[in-house]
């Protein structure tokens, strides 16, 4: 579901991430970031409403929406700061190298822990199975990450409340752990390839041990919290540019669809479910844009179901995601096991969670 930490060297202190274009302009969050400002500035010093009720409506909106995500773009922002200063040996100790229960379970709970989105988490799920974690480890490491994520989880606190949040949160690590033992069960039988390669962690790691030694090494020091400021400042960037975008892709539908007719397409009924499912497999959007959509389809639709189908279908059915997995895998089917798996689970939960609702 961040996208950030997009350093390829071995044995660099930051998670890989995707997104990096050093050298030429960052023209989504460029143009974003300029819509985003000139709507908020237009809703403070412009009566919108007597030139164009659209126009009014995309400047509420975005003036609703960025009142209601700063704290946690900011907390994002603090986090992304520490985060970037974690090895990436950590990470894979963490996962650990087990199949079976017990490692589905460690890559689940690893993947909440990552602050990636859908796109960022994929150059470390390739890099986790170059290094020999199972395909269900795998899989369910990228379908818990990607919107899971500390700086998200925040924003998407203060869009659609903490309940929701958790339950959401927690429904998400239960698709993934479910499919990660789907896998690691389809590839004991034969119907998937196993993983050739060995598992590359340096020799007598110890978690804790290394743990303890590098925080003794840390330098703690006004220049040293600034220098980490400034990176996940930079950093941020990838993320911002999302949720930007996702903001006024928000803004957008609430201009051109009426509350009538929004609650009549993404309504809590099976036909609602099924066009939020379409939606989110053809809208390309990663995780940070995607967060403010779900959060209206739960809000103005009052449509859990379809919210949380929203956000998980957009991992499960990414065909970028399919694409990577297939040339990490070196196996088709093996990617395409994914949807096949993922989206039969969130439309079955998207179901209870709008009946429940009710």
């Amino acid at each position: 579901m961040s996208d950030h930490h997009c350093h390829h060297e071995e044995n660099t202190t930051a998670v890989p991430a995707c997104h990096a274009n050093k050298g030429k302009p960052d023209w989504l969050l460029r143009v974003s970031s300029f819509f985003t400002v000139l709507l908020y500035g237009l809703h403070l010093g412009v009566d919108a409403e007597r030139l164009f009720p659209w126009l009014a409506m995309l400047a509420h909106t975005v003036f609703e929406l960025i009142n209601t995500i700063w704290w946690g773009v900011v907390l994002g922002i603090i986090m992304i700061s520490i985060l970037g200063r974690v090895p990436r040996e950590f990470v894979m100790a963490v996962l650990g190298t087990r199949s079976g229960i017990r490692g589905i379970w460690r890559a689940t709970f690893a993947g909440v822990l990552l602050d990636l989105c859908s796109h960022g988490i994929l150059m470390v799920g390739a890099k986790l199975y170059e290094r020999g974690a199972s395909a269900g480890q795998v899989m369910a490491f990228l379908v818990s990450s990607p919107w899971n994520s500390l700086s998200l989880t925040l924003i998407l606190i203060t869009l659609i409340g903490l309940p929701w949040t958790l339950a959401f949160i927690v429904l998400s690590m239960l698709v993934a752990f479910v499919t990660g033992l789907l896998f690691d069960t389809l590839v004991q039988r034969r119907v998937l390839p196993e993983n050739p390669q060995q598992v590359d962690l340096p020799e007598n790691f110890e978690f804790w041990r290394e743990a303890r030694e590098g925080i003794a090494k840390v330098e703690f020091s006004i220049p040293y919290v600034i220098a980490a400021l400034k990176e996940g400042v930079v950093e941020s960037k990838m993320v911002v540019r999302w949720i930007l975008f996702g903001v006024l892709l928000a803004a957008v539908v609430r201009a051109l669809i009426s509350e009538d007719s929004f609650n009549s397409y993404f309504g809590p009924t099976l036909m609602g479910l099924g066009v939020t499912l379409v939606l989110a497999t053809i809208l390309e959007v990663c995780s940070e844009g995607s967060t403010p959509i779900a959060a209206d389809i739960l809000n103005r639709a009052g449509a859990p179901g379809n919210s949380f189908a929203f956000l998980m279908a957009g991992v499960a059915t990414d065909y970028t995601e399919i694409m990577v997995l297939k040339s990490a895998t070196r196996s088709l089917r093996t990617a395409l096991f994914l949807p096949l798996l993922t989206v039969p689970q969130i439309f079955l939960l998207g179901c209870l969670l709008n009946q429940f609702s009710r």
